[in-house]
């Protein structure tokens, strides 16, 4: 059975990629920091007829990471499919930027993915398959979010990313590419403290062509997409799911 692994699965986005890629006949290891919402979302994978497991994962332990990807490489011969999505989105921007905070945003957020990426690399070339899929966003690989600096520079930094290790790990028939959300209806959107709050999204599905946001499930098809077959010619792209936001700009 191929495996897959999803970061950040517990909620949102990541969530609803590891239903769809246990809907798709993965192994989903669902991991996440949250384990009674990741636990929930493999059991809600085996309900519906997957195969599905939790694993507690902070992206920022490097050790925590590499045993992880090592233990399902041991079980599964390595990784199929690699979703890096957990991340980390607390407000900050001058003139209360510090350093502190835009270390700790910079190390979930892009850090994070690198060391599963890395993790995963190996076993990916030796069986001379596999796919990641890196998400990133609007904020950063194509516009900016004037409260979120660290946040904007973190998804930036993944598409750059994305490309280099496309190119590292073309020559192995391992591809790697990433999906840029725009406004999809998730906790992190709908938080006051650190984003736009119910009203803020309310107003900013106004400005969105297809006039509304978006769901979690439509980005986690693009993702079970870019980690399929179908997409076999595609490697170091950051496809932008966005409702046609950014184009109308």
């Amino acid at each position: 059975m191929r495996a897959a692994l999803v970061s950040g699965a517990g909620i949102g986005i990541g969530a609803a990629a590891a239903k769809i890629l246990g809907r798709d006949g993965y192994h989903v290891v669902v991991s996440d920091i949250l384990a009674a919402e990741g636990e929930a979302v493999a059991a809600e994978i085996r309900v519906a007829g997957g195969s599905a497991e939790f694993a507690m994962l902070d992206v920022s332990d490097t050790a925590a990471c590499s045993a992880l990807i090592a233990d399902i490489d041991a079980r599964f011969g390595s990784l199929s499919a690699l979703v890096a999505n957990a991340g980390i989105a607390p407000r900050a921007a001058y003139p209360i930027m510090t350093d502190e905070k835009w270390d700790e945003v910079l190390n979930v957020n892009l850090k994070g993915q690198m060391r599963l990426i890395r993790a995963a690399a190996p076993g990916m070339v030796a069986r001379h398959q596999g796919a990641v899929v890196c998400v990133s966003s609007i904020a950063g690989a194509v516009v900016g979010w004037d409260d979120h600096w660290h946040y904007s520079a973190a998804k930036a930094g993944i598409a750059g990313m994305v490309k280099a290790a496309a190119c590292a790990l073309a020559k192995d028939n391992v591809r790697v590419n990433a999906v840029a959300p725009g406004f999809i209806r998730t906790a992190q959107i709908l938080s006051e403290e650190n984003s736009l709050g119910p009203e803020g999204l309310a107003a900013a599905e106004t400005t969105v062509p297809l006039g509304r946001a978006g769901h979690a499930s439509e980005i986690g098809e693009v993702i079970a997409f870019l980690l399929s077959d179908k997409a076999s010619y595609l490697t170091g792209q950051t496809i932008v799911v966005d409702g046609g936001l950014t184009v109308a700009l």
